[in-house]
């Protein structure tokens, strides 16, 4: 079992967590939970977990002498809403979930997202512990504390900033994830690569995760609530989050951020920020080594893609963008649109 501590700032210890990686990691579920929880409020998605499930866990045998209800949410984007919350929160009430008790989100990261914002408003903060079951949860969304739901006008528009107490990654719930659910934690993989230069195929999966887990951790810790530095972290997702919203989420968000990682370097190379030849390392990287697209689907609209952009919740002063440069990506606001539009019809086209 590999773990990795995510350091808070201030030295405030008592708020910082582990992240279990590891095999049958679920079974340390009971001990992950704060002390003195009377009850736990399980979110997952029907289907999930169970004997009849893709993952045969049996979270009431493991937390055997808690009041465990499971609240199920709905599958797909569609679902990551403000209605979905207003439902957990009714079924938080009948349960009798108190500030005392845990909610716990079992699933991807759509799951550990509206469960963090649910637990983070019920009652203004109840503890939460998420077990990812993609990859993509286990390297990037259910770490770091980010929350949230959509709206029609953007991705995360609307959440709040809530660690958990504790994340558990069984590896053994990656068994049953189709392929696409696979690239989908390779696209958000990718983006660690080009944040650190680390070759992250190299390592065994367990390491590979826990690697990524400590990079995320180490920025979180110097900049726990995006004032600066945790912006990196988004890196190709300006791009990704319009090309979901574009294709109504046929473009699945790890495919999504592989192609923004591309557009950005281009956008990049537009500005005199870098060469021909790093662009051509992001291609490289991100369609032979991750085997991933490095361009959105046919009749997807710029000027709708721009549009989108515009929204981002990074952009502050204009179009925001993480951008690489000769000292590495860096955030860069106030990008000017012509330039942006010029390089955006080029690549979609």
């Amino acid at each position: 079992m590999l773990r990795v501590t995510v350091t808070l700032p201030g030295g405030q210890t008592d708020r910082s967590y582990d992240v279990l990686v590891g095999r049958e990691a679920i079974g340390d579920l009971r001990r992950c939970l704060p002390e003195g929880v009377r009850r736990v409020a399980v979110v997952t998605q029907h289907g999930l977990v169970g004997p009849d499930g893709a993952l045969d866990w049996d979270l009431a045998g493991l937390l055997g002498d808690l009041d465990v209800v499971t609240h199920e949410i709905g599958v797909g984007e569609e679902a990551k809403s403000l209605t979905t919350i207003e439902r957990l929160a009714r079924g938080f009430a009948e349960q009798g979930l108190t500030r005392r008790d845990v909610v716990v989100g079992v699933g991807g990261g759509m799951v550990t997202d509206v469960a963090g914002f649910a637990a983070a408003t019920w009652h203004r903060g109840v503890p939460v512990v998420h077990v990812p079951t993609t990859l993509l949860g286990m390297v990037d969304a259910a770490i770091g504390g980010k929350t949230g739901v959509n709206l029609p006008e953007g991705k995360n528009l609307v959440g709040a900033f809530w660690q958990p107490s504790a994340v558990v990654c069984d590896l053994d719930a990656l068994d049953t994830l189709p392929p696409r659910e696979m690239r989908c934690g390779l696209g958000e993989m990718a983006k660690y690569h080009f944040l650190t230069g680390d070759d992250l195929l190299a390592m065994e999966l367990p390491e590979r995760i826990a690697r990524c887990v400590q990079i995320k951790a180490e920025v979180v810790a110097s900049d726990e609530r995006e004032g600066g530095r945790r912006a990196l972290l988004n890196y190709g997702h300006t791009l990704a989050h319009a090309v979901e919203i574009a294709t109504d989420h046929r473009v699945a968000h790890g495919e999504a951020v592989a192609i923004g990682l591309v557009f950005a370097a281009e956008l990049a190379r537009d500005l005199g920020r870098i060469d021909d030849d790093r662009v051509a390392e992001h291609r490289r990287i991100v369609a032979g080594e991750y085997d991933l697209a490095v361009t959105p689907p046919a009749g997807v609209d710029p000027d709708e893609l721009l549009t989108l952009m515009a929204r981002d919740k990074k952009a502050l002063d204009g179009l925001t963008f993480v951008l690489d440069g000769h000292a590495g990506p860096e955030v860069v606001a106030g990008v000017d649109e012509s330039t942006v539009r010029r390089t955006l019809e080029r690549f979609v086209s």
